[in-house]
């Protein structure tokens, strides 16, 4: 298991001896399969964002994100963090603020979303949208 802002801000580094591609500035998070979809990085050559695809990450650990491949995503989603992001129940009633997200760094898969009163189980996320990430009452 690995959190969100332990992976914010490391290198990511293509699996050849060459230097970085740049570092983490978060990671998208697609809520009907409750999994990492994207990798955002900033910095490196090109200085800007980089979008790539989950399926390019090889291993993620405590040092870097290593990728397999460095080609960008085909289709990039909105940029849409769940750090710091107001969370609502279905309901409408407030769930307080995402604090941080536990995952499987093997399979992008959610774990957990910890906010400002308390943990939330993965299957209970229902959407994520500009205004709020919705989560079935429980």
């Amino acid at each position: 298991m690995m959190l969100f802002t332990e992976v914010r801000g490391l290198p990511v580094v293509p699996s050849a001896e060459a230097g970085p591609l740049g570092t983490v500035t978060s990671l998208t998070v697609d809520i009907a399969s409750r999994a990492v979809s994207h990798v955002r990085l900033h910095g490196g050559r090109s200085r800007r964002e980089t979008v790539l695809p989950w399926d390019a990450v090889r291993a993620v650990g405590p040092g870097a994100v290593r990728v397999r491949s460095t080609a960008a995503a085909d289709s990039v989603p909105p940029r849409l963090d769940l750090l710091g992001r107001r969370v609502l129940t279905e309901a409408g009633t407030e769930h307080g603020t995402v604090l941080d997200v536990a995952f499987d760094p093997e399979t992008g898969r959610v774990l957990a979303v910890f906010t400002t009163r308390g943990e939330v189980a993965a299957d209970r996320l229902l959407g994520l949208g500009d205004h709020a990430l919705v989560v079935r009452a429980g």
